[in-house]
């Protein structure tokens, strides 16, 4: 895989490159909730104007249907964007289209140096089509706007898009700087593991993790359950759940899961009390919820359970502190809610005290560490992409990185 170090060194002055990014982030209308994804791909935009060339960056956003979208539109992150480059290269010029006129005068005016951001690709329905023809010919129509590709938006690797897989097969390309730390950090994870290796895995729905538990029974030392998904596990054990979530049709995997990580001497390790409510927070008021805490096997009828106990934090951190190697995908409850962050908050601190090698898994998780107040840098390394991180353990071929590949 050609780096972006190589592209500079062969010289990028005067030339149009794509950068394609991921400026996914989530709004309050247009207001910026958390600007991570666009502070993480800076350095490679940077990097790229500061030697001279014409970049163009361009991304996703939310998921419209295929046509414009005002809610979606890129503008509030190209402003942050411009805003993080600061100077005479924070002038990012803005194209209200993907490759219509708008972007088409937008490159063509662009200086030696200088930045512009497309519209929403998604807009145009060639982004994200099962159909081969049609989003072939959108990566013609980018392609049409570049002279080179740097591929740096993580986050959208494992989706088979047409600025992702399809349009570096028609410029040359390389990836950029963001991409390369991230899959030299996945390497730690699978290739170069050091050992006592724990994994932490929460979120709302155990499907969404069954295929990266699958795999990691085979590499990790230990396995943590946080978030909605554990009721389905607690359920699976024969225990009460209350009202909490569970998805009834995956405790036969959950099942096997467990005989396989009790055969394999991997320790899987579940909450021993939660905190349960008579119903789901108001995330938008934080009103107090007066969370009770109870035993994580007598929860009682109609009870919600919302977030890992205090008895549990203690013991998830205890399981921590000597990993050499800490894998963290998914809070452990409702972290938006003060009430039910305080499990959430246990496990991100347990990760800064512990000396090991650790990784935030994007998505949730990367929110929670800086909504909770965390120093990012206090972590080994946080991902941009969670879906992209947990395919990649998944041990799965990532449209986008395969794209790459020289």
């Amino acid at each position: 895989m050609k780096t972006i170090d190589e592209l500079l060194a062969e010289g990028v002055g005067g030339k149009r490159v794509f950068v394609r990014a991921d400026l996914n982030v989530p709004l309050d209308g247009t207001t910026i909730t958390d600007d991570g994804r666009i502070r993480a791909v800076l350095p490679t935009v940077a990097r790229l104007a500061e030697a001279g060339a014409r970049v163009i960056v361009a991304s996703h956003l939310g998921r419209p249907k295929g046509a414009p979208d005002p809610a979606f539109s890129l503008a509030p992150a190209a402003a942050r964007l411009g805003e993080l480059l600061g100077g005479p290269t924070g002038e990012v010029a803005f194209a209200t289209d993907t490759v219509g006129e708008s972007a088409r005068a937008v490159v063509e005016g662009l200086a030696d140096g200088r930045v512009a951001v497309i519209e929403n690709l998604r807009f145009n329905p060639g982004e994200t089509s099962k159909d081969d023809a049609e989003r072939g010919a959108f990566a013609d129509q980018l392609a049409e706007l570049a002279d080179l590709y740097v591929g740096d938006g993580f986050g959208a690797v494992h989706r088979k898009h047409a600025s992702v897989f399809d349009l570096p097969a028609r410029l040359p390309h390389a990836a950029g700087g963001l991409i390369a730390t991230e899959v030299a950090v996945l390497k730690k994870l699978t290739d170069e593991v050091r050992r006592p290796y724990a994994v932490v895995l929460g979120g709302a729905k155990v499907s969404d993790k069954l295929g990266v538990i699958d795999h990691l029974l085979e590499k990790a030392d230990r396995i943590l359950i946080g978030g909605g998904m554990l009721f389905t596990f607690l359920k699976a054990q024969g225990h009460e759940i209350g009202s909490s979530l569970v998805q009834e049709d995956q405790i036969p995997a959950v099942q096997e899961y467990l005989k396989r990580a009790e055969a394999r001497g991997v320790e899987f390790v579940l909450p021993v009390d939660v905190l349960v409510a008579d119903e789901f927070p108001d995330l938008k008021t934080k009103a107090p919820a007066h969370p009770e805490t109870v035993a994580a096997d007598a929860i009682p009828a109609g009870k919600m359970g919302l977030d890992i106990g205090p008895e549990t934090g203690r013991l998830y951190a205890s399981k921590l502190l000597d990993a050499e190697t800490v894998f963290w995908n998914g809070p452990m409850g409702v972290f938006e809610h003060p009430d039910y962050a305080e499990g959430t908050r246990a496990v991100a601190q347990a990760l800064v005290d512990s000396p090991g090698f650790s990784v935030v898994g994007g998505g949730d998780s990367a929110a929670a560490v800086r909504i909770l107040g965390f120093d990012e840098n206090a972590f080994g390394h946080i991902s941009t992409g969670g879906g992209a991180s947990l395919e990649y353990l998944e041990g799965k071929t990532l449209p986008g990185l395969a794209a790459l590949e020289d």
